[in-house]
Order: structure tokens, then C-alpha cells, then sequence
């Protein structure tokens, strides 16, 4: 359709110019509203706090018991500040912190981590501790798997070996010990439900177990005291006379001595050691004899 200039526009005319128009407002409007949102977003910047400041306030945090908040200005840290020395810091505390919180698996992966970028740095030490407490911290009851015990041990070797001189040694030993009596025990429930069950090989297997790699451990008197009962009840009299006479020659005023010693003399035996028995070259071995 050709219009002629200055004539009126017919109806379907107007009404497309007036679309037109309404069109170009929002449009405008749109324009004038990024311009104005281009604007904020550059006069905009995220505040970041100093690497100090979000690191002390993290151990505010945690000294007020806080350890949700102190997580979070820890892990702030290390996000904001990646490369400063406070977000190595914050690393090892924040592992800390997962593990003040019962989160061990997160306390053990923040503490490797730390290990691996950092294995040379004072903190060392303390973070392989914080893997060797979080371990701990979840070993079970001799009736359940011992796994975590294992790495508990692991961990704190770790800690005793290539960090001796750190405060971190004489606590990693206590809980070394404590995680062997946890392993040796599982043995021994093991082997008594064996003996129980008049399966004494297999029990036998279990509390020699014991003796050959847990002697100083507070299972070995009961684990002496099983032998001597299960080699009696198999009718190999040498071998319960050393187990009983090894007992007695250690501890003499164990209560485990006492019925093995009346369990032989019921049988008109008395403890008597065979020097080439295993269990006597196993006690040389341990006390040096």
C-alpha cells in the first residue's frame, strides 16, 4: 500500500503505528534500566575482609565454642586469601575445627590435604595429629571392626617417626597403646568364641596372635592363660605346661596364673617350660632372655 504524504492514515494503519510506539517504550525503558544496572554493578565491589581480621575472628569463634561461625571464617580465609600465609593457617584450624565438630572424615581430608601442599612446615605435625585423633576418636568396640584402630596406629606412627621432637609425640603413643589393647582384643573375643565352641586350633591361631604381636598389651596374661587351657583341653600337656609356666615366670600375681596353675593340678600337672616351645622363644624375643 502506498500512502500519500499529508493524507490521513486509514484505521489498520494506525493501528500498527500505535504497536509501534508502545513497543519502543518498554524497550527504552529496558535500555535506560541496564544502563542504570551496568552502572551500580561498576560503582559495586564485594567487600572482602583482611586475611588477619576473617582469620582471628575464626579463632574468637573457636575459643567461644562457636564452631559452626569458625568453620566458615576459616574456610573464608583460605577462599578469599588462597595464597597468603593466614590461609595456611586457616587450613590446619579449620581441620581442627571439623574435628571439634565430630566431622572426622571432613577433619581427615582438610588434614592430608594440608600434609600434602605443607609437609615441611611447623604446622606438619599437628595436622597429621588431627588425623591421627580424628581416627581415634571413632574406633568401636572390640565386638565391631576394628579398622579404625588400625589407621589410628597408622597415623600416630606417623606422628612419633617424622615428627619426634613435637609436643604432639607422648599423646600419639598413648593413643598407639590404647589401639593395640583395642586389636588384641579382638583377637581374643575371637579366640574365646572359638574355645567355646571347642575349636581349638582356630582358637590357638588367635591368642598366639596375641602373644607373638601384642606382649605388651593388657590382653597377653588371658592370652597365656587360653593357651594353656586350650593345648590342656587338647591333651598337648608340654605345650599347656609352657604357656602356664611362661605366665607365672611374667606375672606371678595374676589371677590368670592362678587358674592355669589349677587347671594343670587338676590334671596332676605343674607349669614347666619347654625352651624350644614357640611360646618361650616368644617371650625371649620380647624381654631380651
Amino acid at each position: 500500500m502506498v500512502l500519500i504524504t499529508g493524507a490521513a492514515p486509514t484505521g489498520r494503519v494506525r493501528s500498527v503505528l500505535l504497536a509501534m510506539s508502545l513497543l519502543a517504550v518498554p524497550i527504552a525503558l529496558a535500555g535506560c534500566q541496564n544502563d542504570k544496572d551496568k552502572l551500580a554493578l561498576a560503582s559495586y565491589v564485594a567487600p572482602t575482609d583482611p586475611a588477619d581480621q576473617l582469620y582471628n575472628e575464626g579463632l574468637a569463634n573457636l575459643n567461644a565454642g562457636r564452631l559452626k561461625e569458625a568453620a566458615a571464617k576459616f574456610d573464608a580465609v583460605d577462599k578469599e586469601h588462597p595464597y597468603s600465609e593466614y590461609s595456611r593457617k586457616s587450613e590446619v584450624m579449620g581441620a581442627f575445627t571439623k574435628y571439634r565438630m565430630g566431622e572426622y572424615d571432613d577433619a581427615i581430608s582438610m588434614a592430608q590435604r594440608y600434609m600434602e601442599l605443607y609437609p615441611s612446615t611447623d604446622d606438619a605435625a599437628y595436622a597429621q595429629y588431627i588425623i591421627g585423633l580424628s581416627y581415634f576418636r571413632q574406633i568401636r568396640d572390640v565386638t565391631q571392626d576394628q579398622q579404625q584402630a588400625r589407621q589410628t596406629i597408622e597415623a600416630m606412627n606417623a606422628v612419633v617417626q617424622n615428627y619426634p621432637t613435637s609436643p604432639y609425640v607422648e599423646d600419639a603413643k598413648t593413643k598407639i597403646r590404647f589401639a593395640r589393647d583395642q586389636l588384641a582384643g579382638k583377637e581374643m573375643q575371637v579366640g574365646r568364641y572359638y574355645l567355646e565352641r571347642r575349636e581349638y586350633l582356630a582358637a590357638i591361631k588367635r591368642f598366639r596372635d596375641v602373644v607373638e604381636n601384642y606382649s605388651n598389651t593388657n590382653q597377653i596374661e588371658e592370652a597365656l592363660a587360653r593357651l594353656t587351657e586350650a593345648y590342656y583341653a587338647m591333651g598337648i600337656a608340654p605345650e599347656a605346661q609352657t604357656a602356664a609356666a611362661v605366665l607365672g615366670r611374667n606375672y606371678p600375681h595374676s589371677k590368670w596364673y592362678k587358674d592355669s596353675y589349677a587347671l594343670l593340678q587338676s590334671g596332676g600337672l605343674s607349669p614347666s617350660e619347654n625352651k624350644s616351645s614357640w611360646i618361650s622363644k616368644a617371650f625371649s624375643v620380647v624381654t631380651g632372655g
